[in-house]
């Protein structure tokens, strides 16, 4: 058994238990394995586990990887899935489209009306989750959810034709408390709840939440999708 064999049935083991802790199934919890800064031969040798949805950080990094997940994808009958997952400038929203098969930071309308005009062009239709920031932290990235700014993009994204808003992600602060996690984690739902009833044209079926250090919180709270890295593949590389 490989280390990467042995990881995953350790985390799967670990998602299950979280999953009966929460009175939930397992297949209400859709595992993304963050493969930024891995070799694509770490995610053929996940894929070849059964693993199909990887999250990706950057642009750049993951253009110089494109090729070779290509012809790694010309090789299967269900080929993988990535998304990005790291902040999007508008201005490579245009190669983030033409490279990934999902946006998971729209965090602007700006952003958004880039993106789906870059789809219209590629002929795609195109998978995205809004990034809500709930920390105070200045580093994280995302939309302040009370802002007039949130409810702009709300406002335009059903006219967005070639964009399909799936739902919602987070990331929690850094260095708190659990409760502190919960509590935010909590929040996402929260909004996820509020925005559902006032934007009936847009689905939020998605919440993404919680990583290697706390997606058993995230599980308890609602999470549909949990973003490992860490726990699954030990210690990035430098980018």
């Amino acid at each position: 058994m490989t280390m990467l064999n042995e990881s995953l049935e350790q985390l799967e083991t670990a998602i299950a238990e979280a999953c009966r802790v929460a009175g939930r199934e397992r297949g209400e919890v859709e595992l993304m394995a963050v493969s930024k800064t891995h070799p694509v031969a770490t995610l053929a040798e996940a894929e070849a586990l059964g693993l199909r949805l990887f999250g990706e950080n950057r642009v750049q990094e993951f253009a110089g990887k494109a090729p070779e997940i290509a012809a790694l994808r010309s090789r299967m009958a269900n080929p993988v899935h990535v998304h990005l997952i790291g902040h999007l400038q508008s201005n490579k929203a245009q190669r983030a489209v033409e490279l990934f098969d999902g946006i998971d930071s729209v965090d602007s309308r700006r952003l958004a009306e880039r993106l789906n005009e870059a789809a219209g062009k590629y002929g795609k239709h195109l998978p995205v989750l809004i990034e809500v920031k709930l920390s105070a932290e200045e580093t994280k990235a995302g939309l302040d959810p009370a802002s007039a700014e949130a409810e702009e993009l709300l406002e335009r994204l059903p006219d967005l034709e070639h964009l399909e808003l799936c739902g919602l992600m987070t990331i929690a602060p850094l260095g708190v408390t659990k409760q502190e996690t919960r509590a935010c984690f909590g929040s996402l739902r929260g909004w996820r709840e509020r925005w559902a009833a006032a934007y009936p044209r847009l689905r939020f079926d998605v919440l993404s939440m919680g990583m290697s250090g706390d997606f058993r919180l995230a599980i308890e709270e609602g999470a549909t999708r949990i973003r490992v890295g860490s726990a699954l593949f030990g210690a990035r590389g430098t980018a």
